[in-house]
Parts: structure tokens; sequence; C-alpha cells
């Protein structure tokens, strides 16, 4: 989308802008000078705000209850407290999507920027909970990601700073792989979610993710406005319908489920300190700080406002901030969950008001684990079916990014395919990385971060290193990437 400009007072034509985390202004695209707000800023009548952040949360609940659900049955905690992990998730997942959307000072990307429960850090901290024992594993846990989180925190104004390593050809590379990473999870969710699932892989599981995304393609293709803007959360609840007489749909939840739970600071013990725990969750921070800054520039891309430097920086504190504070409400790391971004590009909603929307949702469900029951009944082949269209959506974004990065260059081309195929790895063969060391296995086991990496070091080679830097400077796929006041 090509940025309007407005006449100035010289005759000549000056971009629209609107004040940054950093406090400096920010090019608005489509938005002339003294006009409404950019439509990242803007705010939607209530029944809008709350319906499309519903939305949101619809779209990531599963990807929040995961983890804890993963951590707490490794750990052996009893129903209750597994239940209470799982508010604690939803709830600081809440939280850090308020700070990145909302913002403070020079923390909070404020962008339509969902924050949640990294998944990342599930297989290391299921190896912390074997050494340590069911009393210790979580007080260890937290320890570690308090310390992750505050390094995360500390180093986000240097980290940011590999934005200039992010030209459009890397980031169309690491968005098409954020989309096609995704499918997968989308595919086995249309299958039934787990293999211990009733009826998984059965034609009920998988007639009912083909119902909810053809419910969801047809809203889009049929309705106008509004309407079409909620054609997500319309599939998924025509598809929860349609759930109930094929007996996918799991009430117990909600019967087992108490009203209303305020957390409990500290609930499993004081942090502890281990100095390998530490060690392996910052490397699992490290990864997600790769992820996250992939994502933000994603989203930058999909509403119009490019991140730079300092929103780099200002999202990537809000990671780390949000990070360090959730062990004290019993959560784990906070990091961004991609799925969103494919929802902002279906609806065409940029507002960061709505993500926002969701996250006050998200801590009511944390708070009323009631609430967060009837959420859960949306059934995993539903939210396969959808999920289909998300992630693809996303995948959509890289390609159209890709188009427009001058894949005529030969060395683009091989930047493209080269780190295609090494983020595809992990997505094909799982166990490919596993006689890897455990440093290797955390940082490739994603096929984002291993893509990421692949594309970052082949733009280094193509354009940045020794002659290539001269004689390719025009083949860094065409455009600049944006820069602002150091943070």
């Amino acid at each position: 989308m090509a940025p309007s400009n407005t006449s100035s007072s010289d005759g000549g034509s000056t971009p629209a802008r609107t004040p940054g985390p950093d406090g400096t202004s920010h090019r608005l695209p489509g938005k002339p000078s003294g006009s409404a707000t950019h439509p990242v800023d803007e705010v939607l009548p209530p029944v809008k705000l709350f319906s499309t952040g519903l939305q949101h949360v619809a779209a990531m609940y599963a990807g929040v209850v995961a983890p804890p659900l993963i951590v707490g049955a490794g750990v052996g905690l009893s129903a209750a407290d597994l239940a209470l992990l799982i508010s604690a998730s939803l709830f600081t997942a809440g939280l850090a999507t308020l700070l990145q959307t909302l913002g403070v000072w020079k923390i909070g990307a404020r962008l339509p920027f969902v924050n949640g429960v990294s998944f990342a850090g599930v297989a290391p901290m299921i190896a912390i909970a074997e050494e340590h024992g069911p009393k210790d594993a979580l007080p260890v846990i937290f320890g570690a990601v308090i310390v992750a989180g505050a390094l995360c925190f500390l180093a986000a104004p240097y980290f940011c700073k590999l934005i200039r390593f992010f030209p459009p050809v890397v980031q169309g590379t690491v968005i098409t792989l954020i989309g096609v990473s995704l499918l997968p999870v989308a595919v086995n969710w249309a299958r039934g979610g787990s293999p211990s699932a009733p009826g998984y892989g059965s034609m009920r599981a998988i007639g009912l993710a083909a119902i909810t995304l053809a419910a969801v393609v047809l809203c889009n293709r049929l309705l106008r406005g509004f309407w079409q803007q909620l054609s997500l959360l319309i599939g998924l609840a025509f598809g929860t319908l349609i759930a109930f007489p094929l007996g996918l749909a799991d009430f117990s939840a909600v019967q087992d489920a108490k009203v209303f739970a305020l957390p409990s600071p500290f609930h499993f013990g004081a942090p502890m300190f281990d100095g390998s725990a530490i060690v392996s969750l910052c490397i699992v921070m490290v990864v997600s700080m790769t992820e996250s800054t992939a994502d933000m520039l994603a989203l930058g891309k999909i509403v119009d406002r490019e991140a730079d430097e300092a929103t780099l920086a200002a999202g990537l504190r809000a990671d780390g901030l949000a990070t360090a504070l959730s062990p004290v409400f019993n959560g784990f790391a906070a990091s961004a969950f991609a799925q969103n971004i494919g929802l902002v590009a279906l609806t065409k909603i940029r507002s960061r008001f709505v993500v926002a929307a969701g996250g006050g949702i998200l801590i009511l469900l944390g708070l009323f684990p009631v609430l967060g029951s009837v959420v859960s009944l949306v059934p995993q082949p539903v939210l396969g079916g959808a999920g289909i269209v998300l992630f693809g959506t996303v995948a959509a974004s890289g390609i159209r990014t890709l188009a427009e990065a001058g894949m005529e260059s030969n060395s683009n081309t091989i930047l493209v395919s080269v780190s295609l195929g090494v983020g595809i790895i992990p997505i094909a063969v799982p166990a490919f990385y596993d006689s890897f060391p455990e440093a290797v296995r955390t940082l490739m086991h994603s096929g984002i971060s291993a893509g990421c990496v692949m594309a970052v070091l082949l733009n280094l080679l193509f354009h940045h290193v020794g002659a290539a830097r001269r004689t390719r400077s025009d083949q860094t796929s065409g455009t600049t990437v944006p820069t602002a006041t150091p943070s």
C-alpha cells in the first residue's frame, strides 16, 4: 500500500506522522496530515471492540493453555493446581498484551501485537522438571524465567539494531515461514489436537474442520463490512454448534471450573535460581526475541506502519518486562503469537485497541476460570479449520512481500530458497536435530527461528560482506528499512 502524502506549504509533499514509543514521529501510510488517526490508533465502538477482541482470544486460546497443560502434567500437578496454572497463564498473557498494545514510556510496540505463553520453552522446562523433581521444579523454572526476562529487557535496545539485517527479502522469507510453520499445527488441530483425544483423526473430526473452514470462507465471500470482519468468530461459533450433535464438544471443563480465582503471588513457592536452568531459558529467550522481531516486522508490513528500531526495542522491552513479572503470578515467558498476525491480515482491522480489548478479556478469563472454560468449549477440529485460513493468510502476506523484494536478483533467489528449505526441515522432520547439542536444538527446533537465522546469515554473505556490499547494494530488496532515533 503506497503512502499518501499531503501538500506542505512549500508545495512539496509531507507524509502524515504520529508519535511512536520513543517520542519520535512515524509515517502514517494512507493517512493525510490533519486527518483522523492512523488505523492502528483508531478506537472502535464498544460492541465492535469487544467482538473483534474476542476473535483474537479465540485464535490464541489453545496456544496459551497448551504450555501450562504440558508443563503442569510433567511436574505432576493436581487438577486444582493445573487449573490455577492455566488461569495464571491467561491472566499474565492479558497483562503482557495490554503492555504491548497500549505501552508505557518506551515499553510496548503499540501495534496490534498479541503476547502469550511462549511454546519455545516447553521442552527445556520439562527437562528442568525432570532434573529437580516435582517439589522444586516450578520455583526453579520461575527463577530462570525472571532472569531471562531481565536479559531480554536489558538487551532490547541493542538487539533491535539487527533490523538493518532484515531487508524486505529477509522479512518476506520469515513471514512466509511463520505461516508455513503454523499450518501443521492447524492440521493437527483439525484431526483432534492430540492422539489421546476421542475420535482423533476420524472423519467426524476432519469433517468438522472442513465445515468450519467452509463457513469462514463463505462468510468472507458473502458478508460485507463489520460482519465480514467477524467471519472467523462466526465460523468458530457455527463449527462449535455443529460439534454438539457430533459428540465432539466437552462440557466437563465448564462443570468443574471455579467462578472466581484471584492470582496468588508465588503460589508454588519463592523462585529459585539454578545456573543451568537460567542458561537454558536465556537461550530460549534469545530465540523468542528473534521470533518477536520477525513478527513485529511482519505485522508492521500488514498494518502499514513499518516497525523501526524504536518500535522493535519497545516491543522487546515489553516481552522482557512481561516475562520477568509473569512468574510473580505463576506465569511463564511471554512472546508474540504469530497466529494473530494472520487474523489482522484476514479481517483488515488494524486497531491496536482491538487487541488490547482481547488482552482485557484474557485477564477476565484468568480471574474467572468459568469464563475461560466456556471459551475452551470450542473443539480442536473447529480451531483447525479456522487455523488453515489464519496461517495461510500469514504465508500469503510473506509471498506478497517477497514479490516486492527484487526477486530478479539471483542472490535473493538463493537466499529465499535455502532459507525456506532450512526452515522447513524441523517442520517436515521434527526429530532432525535430536542428536545435536542442546543449544542448537533450542535454536533450530522452530522453523521460524531456523529460517530466520539462515536468511540473516545469507543476507550478510550476499549484501554486506566485502565486494558484495558494494556491487549488490542496489539489490538488498529495493527499499530501505526505516530507522529512528536510537533507543
